[in-house]
């Protein structure tokens, strides 16, 4: 099967930093190449060539701009060439135009997010549009395809799940903590009011109060909201909270900050469809505490390999949490051996990526 995955204009494949959409292309294009041809075509970029081979995939990359732009490059690529099928990732808007002009071509729509199928991106009519010209819709949750199917009951029949994966050979174990240094706490994403990071300062800021014991917490991500991080370092100095702001930190680099904490925290205030950050940290052997929302607790099984919590908008309730592990050596070891154990089991690209193949393979069959 030839396979040509179409990702999206704004960051390129391979990403420079970070973009949990293009990780999750190369890597199941990696593991998909193993098996079929698979062709990418992803934005230009000063620092890459127009093409270029990475394990077997062939990636071409043209001008971007706008959406727009980008999406007549594309059909400039595409017109004269032949594929089995066609995967978009994240973006309805170009899959009537594609199956307009690859007629008989199946086209698969990967969604990985609610973002792009309403306002502003946009309107619910033409989020409906491009789901219903799509041949089959991958949804990487199952809270996902619920809500897809929810809102676009037309297409919910097309529906299909495939978790995203983990390196699991990168992002490993690291060395045992030293006895006598601070708990380490790690937040990895985008610093942005929707995912929580005042609530898990203030968390740490009760959770310190009732162990007596010395938390750090490792922030790894930038914002794009002007002074947001400021106001954060700030509001962590007002809570005499211990806290490093790392930035951005390429993806390339950050299974080295994975091994530098003792568990993970994912407060998201708003629904996340996976939670990439989540299964990384797992994968390298860390306990998650994570709201109780969207995709994330197929992943957290609550009390076995991390908690979950509920009553997310409270720091409260994280603090519980933090202070458990804390406090419980045995029981946050346990966690940890099981959230490993899971990754391996159940959210490896090599397992995202033979569930993405057989949807295609009997796709092509019909």
């Amino acid at each position: 099967m030839h396979i040509l995955i179409v990702a999206p204009e704004q960051i390129p494949v391979p990403p420079l930093l970070g973009g949990s959409v293009e990780i999750s292309i190369l890597a199941i294009a990696r593991q998909l190449a193993r098996s079929h041809r698979v062709t990418i075509v992803s934005r230009a970029h000063a620092r890459y060539p127009r093409h270029s081979v990475i394990d077997g995939i062939h990636i071409y990359r043209v001008p971007t701009g706008s959406p727009a732009v980008y999406l007549s490059h594309v059909m400039n690529f595409v017109r004269g060439r032949r594929f089995d099928l066609v995967q978009i990732d994240n973006r309805p808007r170009f899959v009537m135009p594609l199956k307009r002009l690859l007629k008989k071509t199946p086209v698969s729509l990967f969604l990985h997010s609610l973002t792009f199928v309403g306002p502003p991106y946009a309107s619910k009519a033409a989020a409906a549009q491009g789901l219903s010209c799509a041949d089959v819709i991958i949804a990487n949750s199952s809270s996902l395809q619920q809500q897809l199917g929810a809102r676009f009951p037309a297409s919910a029949g097309k529906i299909r799940k495939v978790w995203l994966g983990v390196d699991t050979k990168r992002f490993a174990p690291g060395p045992a903590a030293r006895k006598g240094r601070a708990f380490r706490l790690l937040f990895a994403g985008r610093v942005i009011p929707r995912k929580g990071l005042p609530v898990l300062l203030k968390a740490v800021k009760l959770a310190q109060a009732e162990c007596g014991q010395p938390i750090h917490t490792l922030v790894a991500g930038s914002s794009t909201r002007a002074g947001y991080v400021g106001r954060m370092r700030s509001l962590a100095r007002k809570l005499r909270v211990s806290a490093r702001f790392l930035g951005t930190v390429p993806h390339s680099r950050i299974h080295r900050v994975y091994r530098q904490a003792d568990a993970f925290v994912c407060p998201s205030q708003k629904h996340e469809a996976f939670g990439l950050v989540n299964v990384e940290a797992m994968s390298s052997g860390l306990p998650v505490i994570a709201s109780r929302n969207g995709g994330i607790k197929e992943i957290v099984d609550n009390g076995r390999n991390g908690y979950l919590i509920r009553d997310y908008r409270r720091p409260r309730a994280f603090a519980k949490a933090i202070v458990r592990l804390v406090r419980e050596d045995r029981t946050r070891r346990r966690m940890a051996r099981q959230a490993r154990q899971d990754c391996l089991r159940r959210f490896s690209w090599k397992v995202s990526a033979k569930r993405l193949s057989g949807i295609y393979a009997a796709k092509l069959r019909r």
